[in-house]
């Protein structure tokens, strides 16, 4: 079943292809083409143990968690409350044990082959809600659209306080899956003085395909997912190969995001939402569009929660990097968020050749998204 219409919500519709043959392939991943994924289908059916969904605490107030309402001296002072007055609904303070630090003033240093920049930046963390165990899909759209404002606003001071920090990187980790240390809903800021190498990379590919096509490879990639449908035949047997219909890899569409699975996906239920109108840098954002991102962005995480019994993710802005040498790469980058469930650990075989493997076919995966009916239609 599709999800029922909410306001200026669309859901495409890719119609029955028949019984789904086993995929074995290697994709390419159109953004950044050095990168691949190796679908493999038949691997899900493998003999493996059932793991029980993590445990989830919902309470929402936990007497000795730092991060609760009312145990603020717990924490370094706040960098940022939102709102000032009255009871908080957001803290932005700096993390206790922080992966890089404005105390490090060592110089940069060689020797031999060898190399080390120093380790100087700042490591945030954002208190998403009062509420201890609270989910994304759980969250109220306005204090949602809340937090999203806050990670532009902290983004852009952070950008403005130091022009050591090259990157700002906002991320979240949820579950032990994926990382979190602690049970209260949190997510992290880093602002480093490198840009990263996978941003890095899909600015410099971003840039050579639109130096040739005089296009954005990400919006070339939405309208692709929007309008193009296609059948292959195999030229000397006349037997279908693969049809290709429009909409297969959207999820959902709001009225000025969409929510898209990669078809190269390096994980099995990733999602990616990006705006429908080109923009470079998350931090010209504005609260309206916001406002719309926090709408279809719940509803992405609610589809993900009903599928999995109780998603463990990461997710992380990718924006374009400032300084003026990324001034002429705005035409060619698309700002986007990057959702990544964590239902696998990575195999020898993955860390050893680079391949990540994928054991649900994108396009299925996309199916049984879209196919997950929300409570009250949210």
């Amino acid at each position: 079943m599709n999800v029922s219409g909410m306001r200026n919500m669309s859901t495409p519709s890719t119609g029955n292809t028949g019984p789904k043959k086993p995929v074995r392939e290697i994709r390419i991943n159109t953004i950044v083409p050095t990168e691949s994924v190796l679908v493999a289908t038949a691997r899900s059916m493998r003999p493996k143990k059932e793991e029980p969904p993590a445990p989830h605490d919902a309470r929402p107030h936990v007497e000795t968690c730092p991060f609760c309402r009312g145990n603020e001296d717990k924490t370094p002072s706040p960098i940022a409350v939102i709102p000032p007055a009255g009871d908080w609904q957001i803290r932005i303070v700096e993390n206790m044990f922080p992966v890089l630090g404005e105390d490090s003033e060592n110089a940069n240093f060689a020797f031999g082959l060898q190399q080390a920049i120093n380790g100087y930046g700042r490591h945030e963390v954002v208190i998403d809600n009062a509420s201890h165990g609270i989910r994304i899909h759980e969250m109220s759209d306005s204090h949602l659209a809340l937090l999203l404002a806050a990670y532009r606003d902290r983004m852009e001071q952070l950008y403005r306080s130091n022009t050591r920090l090259k990157y700002v990187l906002v991320f979240k980790n949820f579950g032990p899956a994926a990382g979190a240390s602690i049970g209260h809903t949190h997510s992290q800021i880093i602002a480093m003085p490198v840009v990263p190498r996978n941003v890095q990379a899909e600015v410099r590919h971003g840039t050579l395909f639109y130096d040739k096509t005089r296009q954005c490879i990400f919006c070339s990639l939405i309208d692709e997912a929007l309008t193009f449908e296609a059948t292959f035949y195999d030229r000397e047997s006349g037997e279908l190969r693969r049809k290709i219909n429009v909409g297969q890899f959207v999820i959902e569409k709001s009225r000025k995001f969409i929510a898209i699975k990669p078809f190269a996906s390096r994980y099995e239920w990733e999602v990616h939402i990006l705006p429908l109108a080109h923009s470079a840098d998350y931090l010209s954002s504005t609260s309206d569009e916001l406002a719309d991102l926090a709408l279809l962005f719940k509803r992405t995480m609610a589809r993900l929660n009903v599928l999995l019994g109780g998603a463990q993710y990461n997710f992380f802005i990718h924006s374009l990097p400032h300084g003026a040498e990324y001034a002429e790469s705005a035409p060619a980058f698309h700002w986007h968020i990057e959702i990544c469930p964590r239902t696998s650990i990575p195999t020898g075989f993955e860390m050893g050749s680079g391949l990540a493997v994928n054991t649900i076919a994108p396009e299925e995966a996309a199916e049984r998204l879209r196919g997950v009916t929300l409570e009250n239609g949210r």
